[in-house]
């Protein structure tokens, strides 16, 4: 069944969905959604430097992305307002990664499958790593979804009650990291952050409580996903961006449900 690279692409996809809605959900409460748009755009840091030594990509996104976040979080509060602070921080990681590719000319790469995904040439070993990944997020969200959920609407409520709100921020900066470890084949570093927050946006008119807006994000996130690689399929478009945009289609259409529904 993995031999046909339309499954293992329908596969990553629902990998990629699963770990990447839950967590948008928190990006969203926490109005973390440049801080995820900083994470992303390193990737591309990530991902030269990884070439240049010679290691794993998932390891060396990883590793940028980690470095990104510690460097937010060291700089927050000091002398830029935090999301001047992510613009440039953001923008300076994307340019820093692609004049350092200009600097592997032995190394044979596809740089516009960097920045917009290649969900079609997704292997074997690539599904392993995204659903291995996937599998680590969703965990982590599940041991710790009460601790993380406090901590995000009440940190002085969590601290009092015995959690650290730091470390739960600390939690969630891994899981960002492996998502865009894992998401870079999907639909690329310029389009990761429209994968954790456009879901979570599409599901919270409908949700009543916490978990059923984590829930409703994954099935938007398996839709935009599924349907926008069979979309690209049909009209020979980029499998990225198509899978976007259904995602944008699917928030559209959730936002006029919503107003609809108020009016009535």
């Amino acid at each position: 069944m993995l031999d046909d690279f339309l499954v293992r692409a329908t596969l990553a996809g629902i990998g990629v969905a699963l770990a990447a809605a839950p967590l948008g959900c928190f990006v969203v409460w926490r109005r973390m959604a440049y801080f995820g748009d900083a994470t992303a755009h390193a990737a591309i840091l990530g991902v030269a430097l990884a070439l240049a030594f010679q290691v794993s990509v998932f390891a060396g996104v990883m590793i940028v992305s980690l470095l990104m976040a510690a460097t937010v979080a060291l700089l927050s509060g000091r002398s830029f307002a935090m999301d001047t602070l992510l613009g440039v921080l953001a923008h300076s990681a994307l340019a820093f990664g692609l004049v350092a590719m200009s600097f592997l000319p032995n190394v044979r790469m596809d740089l516009m499958g960097y920045l917009f995904g290649d969900i079609l040439a997704v292997g074997r070993q690539d599904l392993l790593v995204i659903w291995a990944g996937a599998a680590v997020v969703v965990g982590l969200l599940w041991l710790r979804w009460s601790r993380l959920l406090t901590a995000t609407l009440n940190p002085d409520l969590a601290f009092a009650g015995g959690v650290h709100p730091r470390t739960e921020q600390f939690l969630l900066t891994v899981g960002l990291a492996i998502v865009v470890a894992v998401a870079l084949k999907v639909v690329g570093a310029l389009l990761i952050a429209s994968l954790l927050i456009i879901p979570a946006a599409t599901a919270r008119p409908f949700a009543r409580d916490p978990e059923t807006m984590a829930a409703l994000a994954v099935l938007v996130a398996i839709i935009a996903t599924t349907g926008g690689l069979q979309a690209a399929l049909m009209f020979d478009t980029p499998t990225g961006p198509t899978i976007v945009a259904v995602a944008a289609i699917l928030f559209a259409m959730s936002t006029t449900a919503a107003a609809c529904r108020r009016a009535l």
